[in-house]
Order: structure tokens, then C-alpha cells, then sequence
């Protein structure tokens, strides 16, 4: 018979569990870090299905000048001409539309909208890949069959989703910005009005051949308080007829 003595010493054994070691601690984390990472992946991609949707919709309300204008633009700063554009060429083609936006607003796109660049360039391809905008994480994350997303500077936007991109904008923009816009590009120096001398240099530039009458009775008409030029407000008021 079993003394009683080493019973509490068998009880004390009961219900522990091995401890686990390092590597399954590590195997444990990574596995389920990669598991958050593709399930943010999955929902990333119905978001922008769901936005490309959209936009493809916002696209055709645009008039044919402004899809001819993002098409342009992107072709411009599409260096390698490979119909896609990394960080630094998507910020500056978006800038040459009207839109200077900040750095996270740039890489919030990418991230939305980008396609890793692995998956255009492939690294055993003799095409030249282009180069990261921004130093990227070293850690080969974004890759092909890689469960977690790419760095934004690892990925690339193409022409079809530029359009779409761009077409959100140009539709959600205040047309007040598009008319202050054209004002400055007509109120050389800053003044804050468009004088007569600014009309006869725009007249020129764009080939339009007007009389100086013609430019004066121009200003007159729609100059509303007699100084002799169209201050900011008399130009909305003339433009949001």
C-alpha cells in the first residue's frame, strides 16, 4: 500500500502544463500575427473594390477634357512608362492636377489602392524595377505569397486606378477652388484683381486675338465696384452664373 505521505506530492502535479520554450512562443506570435495581417489584407481589398466601384461610377461624370487631363498627367510622370507610378510620381502628378496633398494622405492612398511592386516587377525580371521613393522595411513583408501587406513605398498605383483616384477628387471638390484657382492664374503677382494688363497678357498667351476695347468693355462690365478691375468676388460672381 502507498504511504498517504506522497499523495499531496502526485496532487501537486496535477493540472501543470509544460512550459512552453522560446521558439513556440515565437512560432505561436508570428502565427497569429500573420493571421491579423491577412484578415487587415482581406479587408483592405473589399474597401477598395468597394471604392473602385465608386469611382469607376465618378469617372464617367467627368467631362472628356478632365479625363484626358489625369490621363495625361499620369502619363508625364509615369517615368519608366510601365502605365504605373510609385510615391514620389503619384504625389507630383496629383499636385499637377490641383491636389498637394501631405505625405500621409499619399501613402493612405497607397495603401488603399496600391498593388505590391513585386507583382508588376518581378525581381528575376530584366526590367528595370523602380526604385523605393522612401526607404522601406528590409524584411521582404509585401512580397509574393507573403501574408502580410506591403510597405506603401513597395507599391504602385496604375493608370485605370489613377483615373478612379482622380475622379473622386475632381467631384468632391468645392468648384469655388476650381474658379480661385483660375483667378490666380490670371492675378499675376498676388494683387488680389485682375486689371486690364492682366487680361491683354492672358489674351496673348492663349493666342486670342481681342481688342483693346474688347478687354476694356470686358472689365467694365463685370467690375462692380468702378476701380478698374475684377477683385475675387466679382470673378465667383461672374464664373458661378
Amino acid at each position: 500500500m502507498a504511504s498517504s505521505s506522497s499523495f499531496p506530492l502526485r496532487a501537486s502535479n496535477l493540472g501543470k502544463l509544460p512550459e512552453r520554450t522560446p521558439a513556440a512562443q515565437f512560432a505561436m506570435s508570428t502565427s497569429t500575427s500573420a493571421a491579423a495581417a491577412a484578415q487587415q489584407q482581406r479587408e483592405r481589398e473589399r474597401e477598395r473594390e468597394r471604392l473602385e466601384r465608386e469611382g469607376a461610377n465618378g469617372l464617367a461624370e467627368l467631362t472628356e477634357e478632365q479625363r484626358e487631363e489625369i490621363t495625361e498627367a499620369f502619363g508625364l510622370f509615369d517615368l519608366d512608362k510601365d502605365k504605373h507610378i510609385d510615391y514620389h510620381e503619384l504625389k507630383v502628378a496629383m499636385k499637377a492636377l490641383g491636389f498637394d496633398l501631405p505625405k500621409p494622405e499619399i501613402l493612405q492612398i497607397l495603401q488603399t489602392y496600391g498593388i505590391p511592386a513585386d507583382t508588376v516587377h518581378p525581381p528575376s525580371s530584366t526590367a528595370a524595377n523602380k526604385p523605393a521613393a522612401i526607404p522601406a522595411p528590409s524584411s521582404g513583408a509585401g512580397g509574393p505569397g507573403s501574408s502580410y501587406p506591403a510597405h506603401p513605398t513597395r507599391l504602385l498605383i496604375s493608370l485605370p486606378t489613377f483615373q478612379i483616384i482622380m475622379a473622386q477628387r475632381i467631384l468632391a471638390r468645392d468648384p469655388r477652388e476650381e474658379i480661385l484657382r483660375a483667378f490666380d492664374l490670371f492675378d499675376e503677382g498676388g494683387k488680389g484683381k485682375i486689371s486690364l494688363q492682366d487680361l491683354r497678357r492672358v489674351a496673348r498667351e492663349l493666342g486670342e486675338g481681342l481688342e483693346e476695347e474688347e478687354l476694356a468693355a470686358m472689365i467694365e462690365e463685370f467690375d462692380l465696384d468702378g476701380d478698374g478691375a475684377i477683385n475675387r468676388d466679382e470673378f465667383l460672381a461672374i464664373c458661378m452664373q
